[in-house]
């Protein structure tokens, strides 16, 4: 036993009553209104409750109904409400009495204490993300710096842009940052769909392919065509038809908040005061915050004070029809031949319709599912909003969200290396590394606050094009501990091409490496086939698993230097054991083993076995495990 291990045997959390959204205790499904929907809580003999009620939220006032025993075990009784869909959201959570008083368990945990609504639990009306989207890896690409067709070399560099070799560090701040061009282009990332095939890739996320005045392309020029750089609409076609092949899906990246200031349709505003195309951008006076100023001395909004990107006004029939409704809007046209998207992810969807009073975003949302919809039933919507999108998932618009808040800020909180100089994301301060139960309490509050058809399916990442990269945030000893709760925890995994290899980075722009593929055969220094293998091994564990697909979610442990949960399907139950040091160890209840069964173990070296007293998971550490108990 290591000498810094804790003498203590840790404590589980098992013994205390759970629900969660997933089939296990609520029928799978989308309820509409006037449903009456069974939901199920599980209450083990030890947790000393001697009532159950289920308190539901109508009209605004809230109900209670006592819940019935239904069935169980020895060591667990299960009670079972109806909750009468009234509502398109309707929060329910549970009253629990016994010895000691009453108590309350949401989606937070079990309080002995007043709890506000916010960390119910909740049904909703509104159709999930379609399920292809949790099926695999979502793959995301940055597409200037994937990887070069040989017809990319031969394409001139347009008048804003600073040339690069591929093998240049990318710039992490300043003028260059938005203008070196490394020349990765589409029918570069056809040539190498192997390399994502055999990472268990299900959909391939490009960001912006619309020509703009920067390499990131957020600053379209036009919506009615493919970057030629990138190789133009025949390439957009060709990857499309490349991808859909190999059975993945093709989801695209699009602005709804603003254009470039090069669009065709704010040039036109630019030179004509009668233009239609004015009233596709909203007018401020100038000198005001996030107002930038025209040649001619008007004021216009932009994204964060950006002239290069004014926003649009979704008070405007005009915008509605040339981005919505229109024969040729966007949204819609590049769902149908020949590219056929999957779905789109929305660049600042949490700015989108929003300016001052005037707050249309939720209607914007709706419209664009609405749209989507009638290209491809099957299309997914994804939100991009890097703080608290709780208020906008709950409207029926945006499937799920990027989930930096719920996922990513938390995951880095508890892996991030002591004293690292890289920032905490979005913010002017150092990261910091805190213990294992203020990783779990943010994880719940963001989690709690969505319905779990949105938790089943939000994008949850270790890093993107926005951000540092994970490796230099935790360190490369703590990938696989990252990347085991990525591949393990409720929701979609996305991967930042070149994670999965090792790539470094101090920020965004810094973060936007070009793939070593002249090292991919070999390894190298930017090709690390160790990490590369962790990827592949956990991304087919999951791909094996109902319960790491689409199981619930229950926390067994949760200790300053190590967490283990359970994910539970009708069909499995897998144990999760992540650990950033040495620990006490636990031992859990016998009872989450099938009868004459031993643990399975799937991925990783923490030692997890039956025994007597019950199954015992060693306090190894640094180290993971994820074990097939039943």
């Amino acid at each position: 036993m290591p000498a810094d291990r804790k003498d203590s045997m840790t404590s589980h959390l098992l013994d205390q009553p759970h629900h969660d959204g997933s089939a296990l205790h609520v029928p799978p499904g989308t309820p509409a209104l006037g449903d009456t929907v069974p939901v199920r809580v599980r209450v083990p003999r030890a947790a000393g409750v001697t009532g159950v009620w289920l308190r539901t939220v109508r009209d605004g006032e809230p109900r209670l109904v006592a819940a019935r025993p239904d069935g169980g075990t020895d060591e667990e009784t299960s009670y079972v409400a109806e909750v009468d869909v009234h509502n398109p959201v309707t929060p329910y959570r549970f009253l629990l009495d016994g010895p000691g008083g009453y108590r309350w368990l949401d989606g937070r945990g079990v309080h002995a204490r007043e709890v506000p609504d916010a960390g119910s639990f909740r049904l909703t009306t509104h159709a999930p993300a379609p399920a292809w989207l949790g099926d695999g890896l979502v793959y995301q690409v940055f597409p200037d710096r994937f990887a070069r067709s040989g017809a990319a070399i031969s394409r001139p560099a347009p008048d804003w842009a600073v040339p690069a070799s591929w093998d240049d560090e990318p710039a992490g701040d300043g003028p260059l940052a938005g203008t070196q061009l490394f020349g990765g282009d589409l029918d570069g990332i056809v040539e190498h769909l192997d390399h994502l095939e055999a990472l268990g890739v299900g959909t391939l996320y490009l960001t912006p392919v619309f020509p703009g005045r920067s390499n990131h392309r957020y600053d379209a020029s036009t919506f009615a065509a493919v970057d030629p750089l990138l190789g133009g609409d025949a390439a957009y076609a060709r990857l499309a038809d490349a991808v859909h092949a190999r059975g993945m899906r093709l989801m695209g990246d699009i602005t709804t908040n603003h254009t470039g200031a090069g669009h065709e349709w704010f040039t036109r505003a630019l030179a004509d005061p009668a233009a239609p195309e004015r009233d596709l951008f909203v007018w401020a006076e100038p000198g005001g915050a996030d107002v930038a100023t025209t040649p001619a001395g008007e004021g216009y909004a932009s994204w964060l004070g950006f002239g290069s990107l004014p926003k649009l006004d979704w008070g405007s029939d005009e915008t509605w029809h040339r981005m919505v409704t229109g024969p040729d809007a966007p949204i819609g046209r590049y769902l149908r031949a020949p590219y056929h998207l999957d779905g789109w992810r929305v660049d600042v969807a949490n700015m989108t319709g929003r300016w001052g009073s005037d707050d249309r975003t939720h209607d914007v949302a709706r419209a664009l599912r609405a749209a989507i919809g009638r290209e491809n039933p099957e299309a997914a919507l994804v939100a991009e909003h890097f703080h608290d999108a709780t208020a906008d998932l709950l409207a029926g618009g945006w499937h799920a969200n990027m989930n930096y808040t719920g996922f990513t800020r938390p995951v880095w909180s508890w892996l991030a290396l002591d004293g690292s100089p890289v920032a905490a994301h979005g913010l002017p301060v150092a990261g910091v590394r805190r213990p294992g139960g203020s990783m779990v309490a943010a994880m719940r509050d963001f989690d709690a606050g969505v319905p779990w058809s949105v938790t089943a399916r939000q994008w949850n990442m270790l890093g993107s094009h926005d951000t540092p990269r994970l490796r230099t945030v935790v360190g490369p000893d703590a990938v696989e501990l990252a990347v085991t709760l990525l591949l393990t925890y409720p929701g979609t995994p996305v991967v930042f091409a070149g994670d999965e290899v090792g790539a470094t980075g101090d920020n965004g722009e810094h973060a936007r490496t070009t793939m070593a593929w002249d090292q991919a055969a070999h390894g190298g220094p930017r090709w690390d086939a160790a990490t590369l293998e962790v990827y592949r091994r956990l991304a087919a564990v999951r791909r094996g698993s109902s319960a790491l697909r689409d199981g619930g979610m229950r926390w067994a442990v949760v200790e300053d230097d190590a967490v283990v949960f359970l994910r539970e399907s009708p069909a499995e139950r897998v144990l999760v054991v992540v650990a950033r040091g040495p620990w006490s160890g636990v031992t859990l209840p016998g009872r989450l083993l099938a009868p004459g069964a031993e643990p399975e173990p799937l991925y990783g070296e923490v030692p997890v076995s039956a025994g007597p007293q019950g199954l015992r998971v060693s306090g190894d550490g640094p180290g993971v495990a994820v074990v097939r108990l039943a």
